[in-house]
């Protein structure tokens, strides 16, 4: 144990594994001591996916133990919250003065402050928060399509100088996402493959104590805990992924969990990996001609354009954005979700399937399924986000609350996207090959073979007129909707199918 010996504690969370980031940037070993707290109120506060808990705890583990090797003093300790681990640091240590890099929830930086920790800024993205809240001030509506253009002429990714002295895209244009549609192809192709990383030592002490009230496979190595393995899955997808990548970015395939996705949202969100790196290497593809400039542009506007808007928009609206619920939704996470049931939607049976298997549905699963399904039956946006944020090994409250509460489920009653993402079974028949196995009949809104999706589309407008008809891309599908000749016969057969999906039977 050491005394008194004036150095300051700079403390780690486990989505701040950079060692030359924040509060570790430019410290020396002996000019500091290193603090990671695993907290036990964190690891009971949900039902978490076996794989999400494990990451971050082995990462947290593996990245003591590189520190160590560095020659740091480091503090990796177990406390029953956050505070008691700072608090015993103190009392063990005889510490004044404690640094940390600023939390990625509000909650988290809520709880620092109280505790009088001194923040340094968080550099773990590319835009910075303030930096975002000054770009959308005095603007009448944000859009994040504005938001990427501006992204991209202040980075200087994917433009080049014109004669004059300006800039300008490269190639002529902003956004390739019109050549990032294709439905899922039907030729059996085979898709980027990815190294398994061996479990060590490490991994498989905290896969024997994690809880029993975790869910989901055990760890595979699919999913990077050291900066080493980071950085072997970032080569593999510049490598092998990205040039394939764009076109079938949309589409969803049963037995295909990935696809050509590059899966490296983990990898940043624990900070393994930061956006600057992997946007360089993605447009260095496309520069040496390894890759199009669709897919790398759809790639880069992932990172540097969803990504960084969607934790721009967290900061700017929290606290009061958690408690967005426009549409009064009111149901339970269906059982169909949670594992607690089966079912025969063979979409929703496929998606559930990817995320026990691996803690990961890519973003149209997520959305065009999972979410679809949620806001067309109702489902409750806090209980949605909660469930969403412990079965992804992505997920973190900035990642889920928008992408949950404001894009997914409309409940921010459309601060962020213009009308919700609803649709009946014809768009799911299009982007993937579940339908054409699957009992219900996405062409059907009625009867005991209507598919769920359809049904509850119809009835989803049905029930939301009044609040959707201010909204001016509604009008078409409202218009729609009242033209219907069965709808009554719809929303009496939505009615059995919402009880069948809460009772999961469906």
């Amino acid at each position: 144990m050491s005394g008194t010996d004036g150095i300051p504690t700079v403390w780690v969370f486990g989505d701040q594994l950079n060692r030359e980031r924040g509060a570790l940037a430019g410290r020396q070993p002996g000019d500091c001591r290193v603090l990671l707290v695993e907290s036990e109120a964190l690891v009971a506060s949900r039902r978490w996916h076996r794989q999400r808990l494990h990451l971050v705890l082995s990462a947290m583990e593996h990245f003591a133990v590189e520190l160590r090797a560095e020659g740091f003093e480091v503090d990796m300790r177990r406390a029953a919250t956050l505070g008691q681990g700072l608090r015993d640091h103190c009392a063990e240590y005889d510490v004044e003065r404690v640094v940390a890099m600023e939390p990625a929830s509000w909650d988290a930086h809520a709880v620092l402050e109280r505790l009088g920790v001194e923040l340094v800024r968080n550099d773990l993205f590319l835009c910075h928060y303030d930096d975002f809240a000054r770009w959308a001030a005095g603007r009448k509506r944000l859009t994040m399509e504005d938001f990427y253009r501006w992204q991209r002429l202040r980075l200087g990714v994917l433009v080049d100088r014109t004669a004059d002295g300006g800039t300008q895209p490269v190639g002529g244009q902003w956004n390739f996402d019109h050549d990032n549609r294709e439905p899922p192809p039907r030729d059996g192709r085979a898709w980027p493959p990815i190294q398994r990383f061996e479990l060590d030592n490490i991994d498989r002490a905290i896969l024997d104590r994690l809880p029993s009230t975790t869910f989901g496979a055990d760890p595979d190595g699919t999913w990077p805990v050291t900066r080493a393995q980071a950085l072997t899955r970032l080569r593999e997808f510049i490598d092998h992924g990205l040039a394939v990548f764009g076109p079938h970015e949309d589409a969803i395939l049963a037995k295909e969990w990935k696809m050509a996705h590059s899966v490296l949202a983990s990898s940043m969100n624990i900070g393994l990996l930061h956006p600057a790196e992997i946007v360089a290497a993605a447009e260095l593809a496309h520069r040496r001609g390894a890759a199009p400039l669709s897919s790398v542009e759809g790639f880069i506007r992932q990172v540097i354009g969803w990504r960084e808007y969607v934790w721009g928009v967290y900061w700017l609206w929290m606290p009061g954005y958690r408690a967005g619920n426009a549409l009064n939704a009111t149901r339970p996470v269906p059982p169909a979700f949670t594992g607690a049931a089966p079912t025969d939607m063979a979409c929703v049976a496929s998606v559930i399937r990817h995320v026990d298997e691996h803690g990961y549905a890519h973003h149209i699963e997520r959305l065009m399924v999972l979410g679809n399904l949620a806001l067309t039956a109702g489902v409750e946006p806090a209980a949605m986000t909660a469930w969403m944020h412990a079965s992804f090994v992505d997920g973190a409250d900035w990642v889920m609350l928008p992408n949950v509460v404001g894009l997914a489920l409309f409940a921010d009653g459309g601060k962020m996207a213009t009308k919700p993402y609803a649709s009946g079974g014809a768009y799911i028949n299009k982007m993937s090959d579940s339908c054409k196995g699957c009992r219900f009949d996405p062409k059907l809104r009625t009867g005991p073979d209507a598919c769920p999706f359809t049904t509850l589309y119809w009835d989803f407008l049905a029930r939301n007129a009044d609040t959707l008809a201010p909204n001016h891309r509604m009008a078409r599908p409202l218009a729609a909707m009242r033209n219907l000749r069965d709808l009554p016969a719809v929303r009496e057969r939505a009615v059995e199918v919402l009880q069948r999906l809460d009772a999961g039977t469906l």
